[in-house]
């Protein structure tokens, strides 16, 4: 798995990457901000074309993918580039989609003004010249990118919130469309149950290779829907890729929805389920959705005649394997968030190979080379990047990125893009986007997230580790003056690249009073240099 994080970021990833946004806003922040870091992040010098998705209501991942190569189509001609030609000639095209509240990961997601693929993590890249955490999207496209060297032809489909790393190697297939998922042999009752199968998406094999999509199922359910011969089942990861003459063969089929932007479809319960269930079964997995019996024959038969004129020989889907000990790192939820970041600083072999996936130095005692921390006692296991600190002292498990501060004293603390004129002190908080110059000294004991918005309005939003935002998304939590939703609700009209510069500017005034950026020149010169050398710039 080392050797495949390796692959990540080496050249032959794909040849063009779509961003689907949530907004006109999020577009705009992206394509500036993946044309600056798109080659250092993924070592390949993708083309890469930002769309949002205006369509009413939503479009779902199924017609929202349809609709994603659409918009990127027109928007290549602009540029000079043809797309769809690009994909019949055999070049490689992978569709990001973005969208969502990111309400489990509350207050992160708001602090970047909705923009939850914006999310940071440890790790840095060269942005307008200064070092700026990674993004969780960023990792995403990282982690996908080997997956353009062996589908060219084909446009692949990811979420932008998942990264994992394949245990079995990155294959392919042939099938017209495939899909992700981490295969085993086929269970038993038993283990079905012990595992709570019931609670995942399945793909289901046979012995030829063809696939077949099953919703959460118990295991008796699924041996009436399944047929004889499958040998493996896993769990789905979601993320499938498709032919060009299977793009082409969609775009046909659903040009009236396109065209009017109506209807809303998703891929597994719309395009795979009905394509490769029977019809009776597929109008029992549908009711159990609240998908009426008529409705649900209708989509079949719609698809069942769009499969007899496309004409694949064989089945239409396939799988691709992943690997049972695939590494996963989930930031999808804030405690996950915590957790995964506080696995920086342990010494496993997923530790290390995430620390690996970041670009973190192995030996750790070298992770302070870009941060001027001449008074500040740093525990071995502590992950520090890119901090100007007076003095104090960093304890163990603690991880610390883009940090000014005159003094520190925290153990088991993440911090991300701080700024701060008082001392910071705690144990067990997170610190995010975090921007204080008038209290006496900022805690770090639970979770804080800064939102700010043009005109110099700052809201400081607060929370607990285990706090789950989906929960208490409309609760005014105590000490904010705002819900979850109510931040959410504020963002929406906001431009994120001027609120992101508002961010920046207070962040700057109160780092360049607490400890001048010039004492951090030649270290910064240094981190460019290495990149260089590393081939990421």
């Amino acid at each position: 798995m080392l050797d495949e994080i390796a692959k990540m970021q080496a050249p032959g990833g794909f040849d063009f990457v779509i961003i689907c946004c949530s907004d006109l806003s999020a577009e705009n922040y992206w394509q500036e901000r993946l044309s600056q870091t798109i080659r250092e992040v993924t070592g390949t010098s993708s083309n890469v074309i930002c769309v949002h998705e205006d369509w009413p209501g939503g479009a779902g991942n199924g017609l929202g993918t349809l609709y994603a190569f659409v918009k990127a189509c027109s928007k290549g001609e602009k540029l000079g580039l043809n797309l769809a030609k690009s994909l019949h000639e055999g070049k490689a095209v992978a569709i990001y989609h973005t969208a969502g509240k990111g309400t489990r990961l509350a207050p992160l997601p708001g602090a970047e003004n909705n923009n939850k693929p914006g999310v940071k993590l440890p790790g840095l890249l060269s942005v307008n010249g200064s070092l700026e955490p990674i993004t969780v999207l960023e990792c995403v496209l990282r982690q996908t990118s080997s997956y353009g060297a062996v589908r060219g032809g084909r446009c692949s489909v990811f979420w932008g919130d998942q990264i994992f790393v394949p245990s079995c190697g990155i294959k392919s297939s042939n099938y017209p469309a495939d899909i992700l998922a981490a295969l085993r042999p086929m269970p038993t009752k038993a283990q079905w149950e012990s595992e709570a199968l019931h609670q995942y998406g399945l793909i289901a094999v046979d012995a030829k290779g063809d696939a077949m999509q099953l919703e959460k199922v118990t295991y008796d359910v699924a041996m009436q829907y399944l047929p004889s011969g499958v040998q493996q089942v896993g769990t789905s990861l979601g993320s499938f890729s498709i032919s060009a003459h299977l793009m082409d063969a969609l775009l046909s089929e659903f040009a009236p929805e396109l065209a009017s932007k109506s209807g809303s479809l998703d891929s597994d319960p719309h395009f795979w389920m009905p394509l490769t269930l029977k019809k009776a079964d597929y109008r029992a997995v549908m009711g159990k959705k609240g998908t009426a019996a008529s409705d649900a024959d209708k989509h079949f038969d719609r698809m069942a005649a769009f499969q007899s004129r496309f004409g694949a020989e064989g089945g239409l889907l396939g799988c691709v394997d992943v690997g049972q000990q695939a590494y996963w790192w989930d930031y999808g939820r804030l405690e996950l968030y915590m957790k995964n970041n506080y696995l920086l600083t342990e010494s496993s072999a997923s530790a290390y190979a995430l620390r690996r996936f970041l670009c973190l130095e192995t030996d750790r005692s070298q992770k302070q080379q870009w941060n001027s921390l001449e008074h500040v006692e740093v525990d071995p296991t502590a992950v520090v990047l890119n901090c100007r600190i007076g003095s104090g002292r960093i304890g163990p498990g603690s991880v610390l990125v883009n940090v000014v501060a005159p003094k520190v004293d925290v153990e088991m603390c993440i911090l991300v893009k701080v700024s701060s004129a008082v001392p910071i002190f705690g144990k067990g908080g997170l610190l995010y986007n975090v921007v204080e110059e008038r209290s006496s000294d900022l805690p770090c004991d639970n979770v804080r997230a800064d939102v700010f918005m043009p005109g110099g309005v700052h809201h400081k939003v607060y929370s607990t580790p285990s706090t789950d935002g989906g929960k208490v998304w409309k609760e005014k939590l105590s000490s904010n003056s705002y819900s979850f939703e109510g931040i959410y609700k504020a963002n929406q009209p906001l431009d994120v690249l001027r609120c992101t510069e508002e961010a920046q500017t207070a962040h700057e005034n109160v780092g360049n009073k607490v400890m001048p950026v010039s004492s951090m020149k030649s270290l910064q010169v240094g981190l460019y240099s290495c990149c260089v050398a590393r081939g990421c710039i």
